[in-house]
């Protein structure tokens, strides 16, 4: 991608897909919601094939996944499984070397970053898509209150002090709100990062490792926020490292092995122990 923000191209997919699939699936309810009836509901993500390369090194291979709107899908593996480099490419941070993507019912691919208003088109998808990362991404010389205040007008949130004050309530950060980020523990800014994920609404979170850091009491409202999220309509694509949590939190686990889908199920159907193995596999 291009500093101005241009589209990357896509190559063509690894491999001719069978059949165009469809851009609803049959849900089963589950995760943070337990279980209930099935429903059809549109794709907030669809991957087909997807790979990568870092020089040599096969980092993703042929990957396809699908994500529901308003379910929530954890993405495991060993260090070096590709759950990053995964979740960099369903930002838009990164392109595949091959393979399609449709984010939000809009494909990101060829035909798109040939698109004259290309650029634009990513940005208003971007403007949909909130993203947690290993770097918290907040400015630390600003207080936790002008972080959120700034990416509200970056995002343009009709009032961001008002938005601000709500997240900074929500993530239990309201009484150090005017104390420069660089003086929180870790746990504090991670907190300060998961709401300025949030700060523009987004329909889609993408977060890697959202609960590091986090003491009991955070992680268990971090839990209950991302029911509310859910239960509101928003979609939820997780890198982790704790199966049990995963299986507590998703309705969909997928499990990576050194850049390939090993395991894919609802979390209903799997339990902790199996998920763990094919882990320990990798």
């Amino acid at each position: 991608m291009s500093d101005k923000g241009d589209i990357p191209p896509f190559p063509p997919t690894c491999g001719a897909a069978e059949h165009a699939a469809s851009d609803t699936r049959e849900v089963a309810s589950g995760g943070l919601e337990g279980e209930g009836k099935r429903w059809d509901v549109p794709l907030t993500v669809r991957a087909e094939r997807l790979g990568r390369r870092f020089e040599d090194r096969v980092v993703l291979e042929d990957v396809s996944l699908e994500v529901p709107r308003g379910s929530c899908m954890a993405i495991l593996g060993a260090n070096g499984a590709g759950k990053t480099t995964l979740l960099r490419i369903l930002a838009t941070l990164l392109a595949p070397d091959c393979g399609q993507l449709r984010l939000l019912g809009t494909e990101i691919g060829p035909s798109a970053a040939r698109r004259s208003n290309g650029a634009s088109l990513l940005a208003e998808l971007r403007r949909r898509i909130g993203y947690i990362g290993h770097e918290p991404m907040v400015y630390r010389e600003l207080s936790a209150r002008a972080n959120l205040e700034f990416f509200g007008k970056l995002y343009g949130v009709p009032d961001p002090p008002a938005r601000a004050q709500h997240l900074l309530e929500m993530m239990g950060l309201r009484g150090r709100a005017d104390e420069p980020a660089r003086f929180f523990s870790r746990g504090m800014v991670q907190r300060l990062a998961i709401a300025r994920a949030l700060v523009h609404d987004p329909d889609l979170l993408l977060a890697d490792e959202p609960f590091s850091a986090l003491d009991a009491a955070a992680a268990m409202a971090t839990e209950v926020l991302m029911g509310h999220l859910l239960a509101a309509g928003k979609t939820i694509v997780m890198v982790s490292h704790d199966a049990a949590q995963s299986l507590r939190i998703a309705h969909n686990v997928v499990v990576l092995r050194r850049g390939r889908i090993v395991m894919s199920s609802p979390t209903s159907a799997v339990d902790e122990r199996a998920v763990l193995a094919e882990v320990r596999e990798a």
